[in-house]
């Protein structure tokens, strides 16, 4: 085959540090916008995004030699700093070290926008934090709970 073909999606999770509530509506739209443009320069295309006060999700489309943790890099730290000078009043604004990403299949698509396009309605009865272990368990990652918010 002379050519290669990919779909590639990831449903990318994270938050502020220590959870703390610095995405209010208008600077989560904000940030989200530029976030957008940060995957575009890295040869992706943000196909869906949302969030709550303190974390945001991504449907990523992502090319072939980008690995999830250099995207994540350049999102955070990109993202990060244009918070911080544009937004004067932020500059306590950070994400959490971590995240976590996991792939979707072109059949589950849809149904992993919807979740991210709706996440003020999801939020009213579930907290980040079992919303992010909830995740975790369903895709069988290990992880232990001392580590999780550090």
């Amino acid at each position: 085959m002379p050519q290669s073909y990919t779909c590639l999606h990831h449903h990318i999770i994270f938050g502020t540090k220590h959870r703390k509530p610095f995405l209010t509506p208008t600077l989560r739209e904000r940030v989200l916008n530029y976030i957008a443009g940060i995957i575009k320069e890295g040869n992706g295309n943000l196909m869906s995004s949302g969030g709550t006060h303190d974390h945001v999700h991504l449907l990523v489309g992502v090319h072939p030699d980008t690995a999830p943790a250099t995207l994540l890099r350049l999102i955070k730290a990109n993202s990060s700093k244009w918070v911080h000078h544009n937004f004067p009043d932020q500059a306590r604004f950070a994400w959490q070290t971590g995240y976590a990403a996991f792939t979707v299949s072109r059949s589950n698509f849809d149904e992993v926008r919807s979740y991210i396009e709706n996440q003020e309605e999801h939020h009213q009865g579930l907290s980040f934090e079992d919303e992010f272990k909830q995740f975790l368990d369903r895709h069988g990652i290990r992880y232990d709970p001392r580590y999780l918010w550090g």
